[in-house]
Order: structure tokens, then C-alpha cells, then sequence
């Protein structure tokens, strides 16, 4: 059975993964606590030397990941998500590591892409835009040196947008569910705050993103970069208008500034040819069935509340 220690495994897309392992037998998970802080050196050591074995992978899903928190703290932000991953490559090569190393960055370092250039592939040129983003491409470049000077097997992830149940409400289309469910169930008035909806965005289910991971711990290529997404672009406004059509509601939708981001990138589309082509990776869940198990989980979480 391969041993994988997982960091953020409490997180939106750690809680899924771990759902995942449970169905494949020849996996067993051990996650990183949820007090456990990147900005400690020690407190990270400590989690790697008491696993009860070296493990055969290591997935890096733990960061700040918060743009606007970024922006108030990029100190913090690039003390968890760069200094924080050199540590744990630290504490590995202290335990005797010598499986493969996933490290999960974002899409974000893209940046601001002219559409003309649309689909992203991942030998695009990376101009991120913000704290987070550039805290991540530091540390992607960092595992990749890994890879060339230290002798890890480094694979990298860039995840486009990937949305499911159980994730933030500070993400739009958690937000949006949210706001459906509670005026579905009455608690809200028929009335919707959205930013920019007529922006388009590339979004996966969070459950086939966390089996992109697998595949790539799998088969990914040592020291490659893939893309995770869809491969399509969906506008915002259609993803709203889904939900209210599920949510059975109707209501108004009110533009509110504080939502509004400066110099918003219009359009977003992921190139996946490289991880279809290595691993046969491709999307499962329909956007349709994403949306309604989105909704659902709003609506039992606040009947539950």
C-alpha cells in the first residue's frame, strides 16, 4: 500500500481528495493536522519525522490563498506559501524522502492574458498580478529547482477554477449558491449581490480536479508543469443564472461595487492537451450536476445550521 502525507488536507479540495483515496485500496492518506503552521520550522519537522513511515508521495495543497488577505498581509502570505514549502522540502530530505512531490500552484501566475491568446497552455509567460500569485510562482520555482539540484521527483499542478461542494462562500459561485438557498428557503430577500458576471472563467469540479492529482501522482512527468481545467469558458452570469433556475427563486440581481475587481481579466480558458495526453485524464461531472450539488450542500448546510 503507498503511504501519502497531504498538507491542507482540511481544505475545500483536501476534504475531496481524501473522499477519493478512501475508494482506491492501494492508497492510505496521512494528513498534516489542521494546527499545523508552514511559518513553523520546527512544528513542520516534527509532522514529517512522526509519520509512522517515509511516505511514497507527498501532495502540497496547504496555502494562504485569500487574494484580497494577500494584499493586507503579503509578508504572511509569502511566508506560508514560499518559506513554507521550502520547510516542508526540508523536513522531507531530513526524513529521507524519495517518492514523488506534487506541488499544487494556481492558474493565477498567468496573470492578465490578452484573449488572443486564449486557451492558456503552460509555456505561457507568467505575469502574476498579486501577492498570492507571485508567493506561488516563487514556490513553484522552487520545487522545480528542487527537481534539478536536490533530486526530488517534482511534478507541478496549475489548477484553473475548481468549484464543488463545501467550498468558501468568499469564491463567487459558493457565494451565489449561498445567496439562492437562502431565498429558496426564505431567509433571504429575492435580491443577489454579484460583481462583474459577464466575465468568463475556465471551471472543473473539484472532484475531477482531485483526480487529476492522482493521475499526475501517477503519471505525470518529473519536473513538467500541466494545467487542470475543463477546457471550456463559462460566463459568470450563465453559472448564476443556472443556479436560480435550480434553486426554483426568482430574484434580482444587484451589481455591487465593493464585488468589482480593477482591470478584471475578461476571459479565461485552460490548454489541457498535455495532461490528457500524459495521464488520459478528462472531466467528469457535467457543470449542470456540479451546480445542483453545489446548491444542495448550501441548503442542507443552512437547514442544518
Amino acid at each position: 500500500m503507498k503511504q501519502i502525507f497531504v498538507t491542507g488536507a482540511t481544505g475545500f479540495a483536501g476534504r475531496h481528495f481524501r473522499d477519493l483515496l478512501d475508494t482506491l485500496p492501494d492508497w492510505r492518506m496521512h494528513g498534516a493536522s489542521h494546527d499545523l503552521d508552514l511559518r513553523d520550522g520546527a512544528g513542520v519537522q516534527r509532522a514529517v519525522a512522526a509519520l509512522p513511515a517515509v511516505p511514497d508521495a507527498v501532495l502540497h495543497l496547504a496555502a494562504q490563498s485569500n487574494v484580497p488577505q494577500a494584499f493586507a498581509d503579503p509578508q504572511a502570505t509569502f511566508d506560508i506559501n514560499f518559506f513554507g514549502t521550502l520547510r516542508l522540502l526540508q523536513a522531507l530530505r531530513a526524513a529521507g524522502f524519495r517518492g514523488r512531490f506534487l506541488f499544487v500552484g494556481s492558474a493565477d501566475a498567468y496573470g492578465l492574458v490578452p484573449e488572443r491568446e486564449l486557451p492558456i497552455g503552460e509555456d505561457h509567460a507568467l505575469r502574476p498580478r498579486n501577492p498570492y500569485s507571485v508567493s506561488k510562482v516563487a514556490a513553484e520555482a522552487l520545487a522545480y529547482q528542487w527537481s534539478q539540484t536536490e533530486g526530488f521527483d517534482v511534478v507541478l499542478a496549475r489548477p484553473f477554477n475548481h468549484i464543488g461542494p463545501g467550498q468558501d462562500e468568499r469564491f463567487a459561485v459558493a457565494s451565489f449558491a449561498r445567496q439562492v438557498a437562502e431565498i429558496a428557503l426564505g431567509r433571504r430577500e429575492p435580491r443577489i449581490e454579484t460583481g462583474d458576471i459577464d466575465v468568463t472563467r475556465d471551471f472543473t469540479d473539484v472532484r475531477d480536479v482531485v483526480r487529476a492529482y492522482v493521475a499526475l501522482l501517477q503519471h505525470g512527468e518529473s519536473g513538467r508543469v500541466y494545467n487542470i481545467g475543463s477546457g471550456r469558458e463559462t460566463r459568470l452570469r450563465e453559472i448564476l443564472g443556472r443556479l436560480i433556475e435550480f434553486g426554483g427563486v426568482q430574484t434580482e440581481i444587484v451589481s455591487a461595487p465593493g464585488r468589482l475587481r480593477p482591470a478584471e481579466q475578461r476571459r479565461m480558458c485552460a490548454d489541457t492537451h498535455r495532461i490528457r495526453d500524459r495521464t488520459g485524464w478528462q472531466p467528469r461531472y457535467g457543470l449542470d450536476q456540479t451546480l445542483i450539488d453545489i446548491l444542495e450542500y448550501w441548503k442542507e448546510k443552512l437547514t442544518n445550521e
